[in-house]
């Protein structure tokens, strides 16, 4: 059957989700389109496509088990040196996050992989870009601000043409409404702020 590259992550809800990726898209990072705005739990992972019942079910039981918690962006972060990166902070939420990719990672799962680096919650806003660039993007957002409740989570697949599309929403067990879409009615309860450049 061969094998297929996947990702989970928590998606940052609209009118967000859009505002960034067309942010992170101006800032002149090709990738921008084809990646939905997001919280990764899982990176890019190639695993054999046979092994899609058993990751959907293991989501599906980690899913059923959480609960919902609040999410809060606020200002800019980079990784520079060390990686190419500029991302908008999780200043609230950083816990349930990672308590979450712990779990969908667990060991005995199907999912158990190493990370190249230690887990590090975050919303990337630009990455591999120059560093002209890379510091407008740090500059830009450098007071945005956004808040929702998350309630779930997606599985993604990358396409051959490099782009990430959603195979599954896994809503939380008490969560109503599951995951939030990445375009469509704006999220009640949150808000966003972008200071002018």
């Amino acid at each position: 059957m061969g094998t297929v590259t996947l990702g989970v992550s928590i998606a940052v809800p609209e009118p967000y989700g859009s505002q960034l990726q067309e942010l992170r898209a101006g800032f002149g990072d090709a990738a921008a389109h084809g990646i939905p705005t997001h919280v990764t739990l899982v990176p890019p992972t190639e695993v054999e496509a046979d092994r899609l019942p058993a990751i959907r079910a293991h989501l599906a039981e980690v899913a059923e088990a959480f609960r919902g918690f609040r999410m809060r962006l606020a200002g800019t972060g980079t990784f520079r040196p060390l990686s190419p990166v500029v991302f908008v902070q999780v200043v609230e939420g950083g816990a349930g996050c990672t308590r979450l990719q712990s779990e969908v990672r667990n060991p005995q799962g199907p999912l158990d992989r190493e990370l190249a680096f230690p887990y590090h919650p975050h919303v990337t806003v630009a990455h591999g870009i120059s560093e002209e660039a890379m510091d407008l993007a740090f500059s830009t957002l450098a007071d945005y601000a956004a808040e929702w409740l998350c309630e779930g989570f997606a599985l993604y697949e990358q396409g051959s043409d490099g782009v990430w599309r959603k195979l599954r929403e896994y809503p939380f067990g008490t969560g109503p409404t599951g995951v939030p879409a990445q375009a469509g009615a704006p999220a009640e309860a949150a808000r966003a702020t972008v200071r002018p450049s």
